[in-house]
């Protein structure tokens, strides 16, 4: 199985990697997040793809070798009314998106970008999220949690969340903020192998 560097601080990434069996170490860089892109795919695809180079470049100019090992680095975002919903700023924000939410149905956006031996591939999935109708006392509660933060959307859908969803149409790992299924079509697409054997 391919040795994999994961452009990502993010504990859920890492936790659907180790549960695949994919042996990575992880690197982060800490690049800009900002774009002028409003098109969810081709935002997180935009926010994806540099995220990975400046990992490689990082790691490049550190003197890692990265011959033969797969970079793997993802972007989330959430859109729902015609809005791009990141990461709440703030405990307003985030009552705010969990309101906007609330009895809707939504996409979750998800870009990943891979690279092995310089050659790059990047792509994103979307999946269709359904929240039941929350109550001001739910929302509140949540808040409380510490949950919704650093969340894009402001909820995560395997945590506390998960009492929200009244049903996905889609990748739920991409809602968890990697997409698995078009990660390995993407890698077998491009590199002519099937990543998880």
């Amino acid at each position: 199985m391919r040795e994999c560097i994961l452009a990502s601080g993010s504990p859920r990434r890492r936790e659907i990697l180790t549960n695949l069996g994919l042996p990575f170490t992880v690197a982060v860089s800490d690049v800009d997040e900002t774009t002028a892109e409003t098109e969810p795919g081709r935002m997180t695809e935009e926010l994806s793809a540099r995220k990975g180079r400046a990992v490689r470049a990082s790691l490049t100019c550190a003197g890692t070798d990265t011959a033969g090992k797969l970079l793997i680095a993802s972007d989330t975002t959430v859109f729902c009314g015609g809005e791009i919903l990141g990461k709440p700023r703030d405990t307003a924000d985030a009552r705010r998106m969990l309101t906007l939410l609330s009895g809707r149905r939504h996409e979750v956006v998800s870009g990943i970008w891979l690279s092995l031996n310089g050659r790059e591939a990047v792509s994103h999935a979307v999946t269709a999220v359904e929240f039941a109708p929350l109550t001001a006392r739910e929302i509140a509660a949540y808040l409380e949690s510490g949950e919704p933060f650093g969340k894009a959307g402001a909820y995560a859908i395997q945590g506390r969340a998960a009492a929200f969803i009244r049903g996905i149409e889609g990748d739920y790992f991409n809602v968890v903020g990697l997409p698995v299924n078009r990660m390995c079509e993407l890698y077998r697409d491009t590199f002519g192998e099937d990543l998880l054997v």
